[in-house]
C-alpha cells in the first residue's frame, strides 16, 4: 500500500524554495477572450474549457502553424459539418455563416489542452487548404470529407475518393443529397394475410 504525501502548503513551497500553486503560469489560451483575439487575429470563444478559433479560409494554414508552435502537434479529429438546414446558428461576431464549416480538433499533449478550428466553407467555393504538410495524418480525415461533403482540401497529395467508390456521383452526407430508393424484392414471399 502506497502512502500519499503530506499536503504542503503555498507557503511552505516559496520557503523551500519551490514554486506556489498561486504562482503557477497560466495555461496556454486561459487569458481573456479579447486578448486571445488580438494575438491570434481571429475570433475566439470557449466551449466547455475548449479553446474555439474562427479563422478565415485564408488565415486557416497560418493559424494551424502557430498553433502547431505553441504545442499543438496532433490533429486529433477533421471533419465537416454542412449547416443547410440551420443557417442562423449562433456565431461569434465577425464570422459569416457559410453553407459548411471543417472543424478540426488539435491537441497538445505537453499543456494537456485542445483547441478547435471552425473555417467557413461557401456553397459556391467549397476549397480550403489542407494541413497534410504540417500533420501528415490529417491526409486520410481529408480525402473523407471531400468523398462525403465535397470540400476540396488545395495541396493535398492524393484527393480523391476514399469510401466511395470512384465512379460515385454527388457527396452522400450533404443534407440536398437525393435519399433514393433500392428496390427489394423477396423471394417465395407469402401472399397476404387472410
Amino acid at each position: 500500500m502506497v502512502t500519499p504525501a503530506p499536503a504542503v502548503a503555498a507557503s511552505e513551497k516559496e520557503e523551500a524554495g519551490g514554486e506556489s500553486d498561486i504562482e503557477a503560469p497560466a495555461a496556454p489560451g486561459s487569458e481573456p477572450l479579447d486578448q486571445l483575439e488580438r494575438s491570434y487575429g481571429a475570433p475566439v470563444s470557449r466551449d466547455r474549457g475548449q479553446l474555439v478559433l474562427y479563422p478565415s479560409r485564408i488565415q486557416y494554414p497560418t493559424l494551424a502553424a502557430v498553433l502547431a508552435g505553441e504545442g499543438f502537434h496532433m490533429c486529433a479529429d477533421l471533419c465537416a459539418v454542412d449547416y443547410l438546414t440551420h443557417p442562423d446558428r449562433q456565431l461569434p461576431s465577425g464570422v459569416t455563416h457559410e453553407r459548411f464549416e471543417v472543424v478540426v480538433n488539435l491537441v497538445s499533449v505537453e499543456h494537456r489542452r485542445r483547441a478547435r478550428l471552425r473555417v467557413q466553407i461557401p456553397e459556391s467555393d467549397p476549397h480550403v487548404a489542407s494541413l497534410t504538410d504540417r500533420y501528415p495524418g490529417v491526409a486520410a480525415m481529408e480525402r473523407e470529407a471531400y468523398d462525403l461533403m465535397g470540400i476540396c482540401f488545395d495541396g493535398h497529395p492524393d484527393l480523391t475518393r476514399i469510401l466511395m467508390p470512384d465512379d460515385w456521383e454527388g457527396h452522400p452526407l450533404r443534407k440536398d443529397y437525393a435519399v433514393g430508393k433500392v428496390p427489394v424484392q423477396f423471394k417465395e414471399a407469402p401472399g397476404p394475410r387472410p
